[in-house]
Order: structure tokens, then C-alpha cells, then sequence
């Protein structure tokens, strides 16, 4: 008699796991390179097209060698979706662009958004003084979201941005770690 419920037991487990597979097969999933598997716990990997994005009002760096932080805000306009990671950000200016690194010690969470909800990061830079060679002067600031291949691109008026160790290739700046927005 055990062996049926046992029997039973196992053919639920195998039938709820394969009904949590994405397919992996559809055409979607191979044109933007996502891996995230749908799943109803924890939606899909969030994409910068469905979410209104708000960059700043920022705490501007006045002149060069003074901080400033730059709050960025998503909230997600589709369907639940998951971050996990750290955001994607580039400063570009009008003839390169620059990878910003997470902060230093801070470890990403994983963030579910439900519709309507929203998420924050901060952008943390060091101004740097206008027509130095050492300096990246900024124009625009691209945001990619983690697992999503795609990028959205924003005006920077914060001013020029320095360069670590006087290299405009290596840019002054971090990002930090996905919050629940009114963290």
C-alpha cells in the first residue's frame, strides 16, 4: 500500500518541475538572450522597456573633485519581474563610453516587482574638471538591466565625471545595489 502513495507522490513532483519549464525553444528567448526561466514565485527577468525610469533629482556635484549621487528610479509597468543583480550603466561621452563598477562591498539582491511597483539605485560619482584629459565629459548615461541585453539611454547634465587615477577610461563612479523604492 505504500507503494502508491509514494508513486503518486513522485508523478506530482515530476509533473509540477516540468510545468515550470520556459521551453527554452521559442524564438523570443534566443533574440534577447535571456536565460531567466518563468517561474511563479519570482515573474521573469525585468526588462528597461517595461519600466518608467526616473534619473534623479540628483545630490549634483557642485565642482570638480566633490561626490555626487544620482537616484535612479524604475517602476516596473508590466508584468511581475525579477531583478537580480546589479544594474548596467555606461557614461558615454561623444566619442567613448565607460562601464561603471558596483560599489565596492555591496553584495545585489534579488528584488521581485509586481506591477506598479517600483525599485531604486543609487549612482555615485566624482565630478572632474571640464576639458581635462583626465575627466570623461558625459552626455549620456545608458541603463541596462541584469540578464537583459537591452540598454535605454538618458541626458547627463551632471557635469564632467573624473577618472580614477587620472585614466577618463576608468570613470570615478559606482553603482549600488537594487532597493524596494521608500527603503
Amino acid at each position: 500500500m505504500r507503494a502508491a502513495p509514494l508513486t503518486v507522490t513522485a508523478l506530482a513532483a515530476a509533473l509540477l518541475l516540468t510545468g515550470c519549464s520556459s521551453g527554452g525553444d521559442s524564438d523570443s528567448d534566443k533574440a534577447t538572450g535571456d536565460s531567466a526561466a518563468a517561474s511563479p514565485s519570482n515573474g521573469t527577468t525585468c526588462k528597461i522597456g517595461a519600466m518608467d525610469v526616473e534619473v534623479g533629482p540628483a545630490n549634483v556635484a557642485p565642482t570638480a573633485g566633490d561626490t555626487g549621487n544620482v537616484p535612479v528610479t524604475l517602476t516596473n509597468q508590466s508584468a511581475d519581474c525579477t531583478l537580480d543583480g546589479f544594474p548596467g550603466i555606461d557614461l558615454n561621452s561623444a566619442d567613448s563610453s565607460s562601464s561603471v563598477t558596483p560599489l565596492k562591498g555591496t553584495a545585489s539582491a534579488k528584488l521581485n516587482l509586481a506591477k506598479g511597483t517600483a525599485a531604486t539605485f543609487t549612482l555615485t560619482y566624482v565630478r572632474g574638471k571640464a576639458g581635462d584629459k583626465a575627466s570623461l565629459d558625459v552626455k549620456t548615461l545608458n541603463i541596462a538591466l541584469p540578464g537583459s541585453g537591452t540598454a535605454k539611454s538618458y541626458k547627463w547634465s551632471y557635469g564632467p565625471v573624473q577618472g580614477q587615477s587620472d585614466n577618463a577610461e576608468v570613470p570615478n563612479a559606482s553603482v549600488g545595489a537594487f532597493t524596494p523604492a521608500g527603503d
